[in-house]
């Protein structure tokens, strides 16, 4: 892919895991993961290891059965959540095909009308600004611009965005933890004046005692990214009233089943929640639109990974986009599927 550069670092390349379980039944599921070194602390090696020895757990077992199929990887090891996402959602693939139905159908939802922001990567502020004005006259209507590099020069490259594409763009923020308290509030509230959405994830998860200060005190609403991985992180973030909203992101969770948890804590404390993802392929991205359209709870739709500079699609069926609204396709189970041709130029392996 092209380079993407974030407060934490640039990633030149997607780090992605793709794997098929097969049943005796005749169907497999698929799933993927992306991992995010400086997100997540997995590599693309870390997980492909993993990956080896949690097929091994899982053999001549019950695929329907997630909760103890995830409960078993959980047991072998901690954390790990990027990998666990990839077996967790060929789970529920397999499971939403052995009832014949999309997987947003069999987690009790309805298709509905889906649009992603279109995000722009940290630059310096003209090409941050000429990418805004070509996102905007290509039909985008929400802008998620990363921040996190310098608060100064964060001020500015708001300051000439908003300028550029004028007052009927949203625009959110994402910092990826990249200011410090002082720096946070501050930047926060000189921004402010040019209408913001939200901004995502301030400061470092290590500041997490601060952030009941910072949402009290900012003009912005505060959205919880890196903060919350599972849904003990959001009882413990909501409970100390830190956030307006939650990001939720399987390679976070470790999947839907985890993921399920966040948005139910989220819903307990009437707190509206993005699906948001990593570096995935169109195969993870039709998952998360199945996930987004399962619950009214997701309101935010950060489903831009695939128009962000992948230069190969290796996939088959999936979400398409209808320019940025998300469309999920008219198949059972996630219907996506990687192209096997792709596949046989990879490292792979069978357990």
């Amino acid at each position: 892919m092209h380079p993407f550069t974030i407060a934490t670092g640039t990633m030149h390349y997607a780090q992605n895991i793709f794997i098929r379980i097969f049943t005796d039944q005749g169907i497999y599921g698929v799933g993927e993961c992306s991992a995010f070194p400086m997100i997540v602390g997995e590599t693309q090696a870390t997980c492909f290891e993993m990956a080896r020895d949690f097929a091994a757990l899982w053999k001549l077992k019950d695929p329907l059965n997630i909760p103890e199929r995830m409960g078993e990887l959980h047991a072998f090891t901690a954390y790990n959540g990027t990998v666990k996402s990839a077996f967790d959602m060929a789970l529920y693939d397999i499971s939403a095909k052995a009832a014949n139905m999309p997987l947003y159908a069999f987690l009790g939802g309805e298709r509905k009308r889906m649009e992603t922001d279109i995000t722009i990567g940290i630059n310096n502020p003209q090409v941050m600004v000429d990418q805004a004005i070509s996102f905007r006259n290509n039909g985008a209507r929400i802008l998620k611009v990363k921040l996190g590099s310098n608060p100064e020069e964060d001020v500015e490259r708001i300051r000439q965005i908003r300028y550029a594409v004028g007052d009927d763009i949203k625009i959110r923020i994402d910092a990826n933890q990249g200011w410090t308290y002082v720096a946070a509030r501050s930047v926060l509230t000189e921004i402010s004046r040019y209408n913001i959405e939200f901004c995502e994830q301030p400061m470092r998860r290590y500041n997490d005692h601060l952030l009941p200060v910072l949402h009290r005190f900012s003009p912005i609403p505060i959205m919880a990214d890196e903060s919350v991985f599972d849904h003990h992180d959001a009882e413990r973030i909501l409970n100390t009233k830190s956030c307006s909203f939650v990001n939720i992101k399987f390679a976070k969770s470790g999947g839907i089943l985890e993921a399920l948890k966040i948005n139910e804590v989220c819903c307990s404390h009437h707190v509206p929640c993005m699906m948001g993802g990593m570096l995935e392929s169109r195969v993870a991205l039709t998952a998360f639109a199945h996930f987004a359209s399962a619950t009214d709870n997701i309101q935010f739709y950060d489903m831009d990974t695939c128009m962000l500079g992948h230069k190969l699609d290796p996939v088959i069926g999936g979400v398409s986009y209808n320019g940025y609204f998300v469309e999920l396709p008219e198949a059972i189970g996630i219907g996506a599927d990687a192209d096997d041709a792709f596949l046989s130029t990879n490292k792979s392996i069978i357990v």
